[in-house]
């Protein structure tokens, strides 16, 4: 009975999950036309609130072509691998004390180190079998970038399991008790965030899919609903990515007494908004700007960091 019970909340999560992904963005269309002094999608439903359903079903009556040049299995399976990791990123975020989906809580920040490491593979898979040279070089520049920002995204996530003594994030928001780590940690945050933009592929750092360089790079060639999970499961990572933060830099669900889901969700949704501003803020700079930007500034302050709190907590335990 329990095993039904947990399959049937996994399924209506999941659910659930990707259509807040979908939600998410028109939000951000709606957010980035204000922001930009436009006027945004207005025209399907009471100001463009219909605008997700106009979309849905455009993406599901597209045709789904494959091209005849492309290595057809591991074109196909590409999305749905993307897709599936963003989401299994979700069910380690726990909703209060001990409640998450994956009961992997004793190595909780290296699945998510795992995952943001296997995230490359959906799209340098698709980059291969489209058999397309903007495809490949999408693909070879998010292998670059990624090597670069997962580095200190790993070593930012050090100086928390050093503070808090836990690869637990449970552990790691029940030690935030009594402070945030991102008042300690104010520059490991930035650099933790930075990492994060990078390893979505959100701007400034789209450059796997820079539409004026490389005619969106790595997913050229898809379309219909394979297309579809690929602009999904970007989404979805915002939100696992942003929960993430939430757990690790703002104590998860402590705050709010009797809400602990809702003390989650609000902090989540604020760290989604300032991921919409960054992109509506900043241009996107060169390709080899990101990649020495992301070695001689971000790397040596996450060492710094990770070395002066390691040597606090010598001094202080």
């Amino acid at each position: 009975m329990n095993i039904l019970l947990n399959f049937i909340s996994t399924f209506f999560l999941i659910i659930l999950v990707t259509i807040l992904g979908a939600f998410l963005s028109i939000f951000e269309r709606k957010i980035l036309a204000i922001l930009q002094n436009r006027c945004g999608p207005n025209r399907v439903g009471w100001f463009g609130s219909m605008q997700i359903f106009a979309d849905v079903i455009k993406i599901f009556f597209k045709e789904d072509w494959i091209p005849p040049f492309s290595k057809k299995f591991i074109f196909f399976i590409s999305p749905v691998i993307s897709f599936c990791i963003s989401l299994f990123m979700f069910f380690i975020i726990p909703f209060y004390n001990k409640c998450n989906i994956l009961n992997i809580n004793n190595i909780g920040v290296l699945f998510f180190l795992m995952l943001a490491s296997l995230s490359i593979y959906s799209i340098i898979l698709s980059g291969l079998s489209s058999n397309n040279k903007y495809s490949l070089l999408g693909s070879i520049r998010a292998i670059s970038q990624t090597i670069t920002y997962e580095i200190f995204l790993g070593i930012s996530l050090m100086s928390i399991i050093i503070k808090s003594n836990s690869y637990n994030i449970n552990d790691i928001i029940i030690s935030q008790k009594h402070m945030w780590n991102v008042i300690p940690q104010f520059l490991n945050f930035l650099v933790f965030l930075i990492a994060s933009l990078a390893v979505c592929h959100r701007h400034p750092f789209d450059q796997p899919e820079s539409e004026q360089e490389i005619s969106d790079g790595y997913h050229i060639e898809y379309s219909g609903m394979k297309f579809g999970m690929f602009f999904i499961s970007q989404y979805i990572s915002i939100f696992s990515v942003s929960a993430f933060i939430s757990c690790i830099f703002f104590g998860g669900y402590l705050g709010i007494n009797n809400f602990p889901i809702a003390c989650l969700i609000l902090k989540t949704l604020i760290l989604v908004f300032l991921f919409i501003l960054i992109r509506a803020s900043i241009p996107r700079p060169r390709y080899d700007k990101i990649i020495s930007f992301g070695w001689k500034f971000c790397f040596p302050i996450s060492l710094l960091n990770l070395f002066s709190t390691a040597f606090f907590v010598l001094i202080y335990n």
